[in-house]
């Protein structure tokens, strides 16, 4: 008859970190944190980039 369904798995929420100049939530993209109200940018860099630097020195 009806196959069963597969269970739904759903990840805990985690609150953005806060704009430093407006306070709202960042939105947070592969390479930066930015601020949707007033435009604040954070740039963030990956865990290769961490490694490449690392290895230069």
């Amino acid at each position: 008859m009806a196959d069963k369904k597969e269970k739904k798995t759903f990840k805990a929420y985690e609150p953005g970190k806060q704009c430093a100049k407006c306070g709202a939530r960042m939105a947070r993209h592969s390479d930066r944190l930015t601020c949707g109200r007033c435009g604040y940018t954070e740039f963030v860099k990956s865990e290769s980039q961490q490694q490449q630097g690392k290895q230069k020195k």
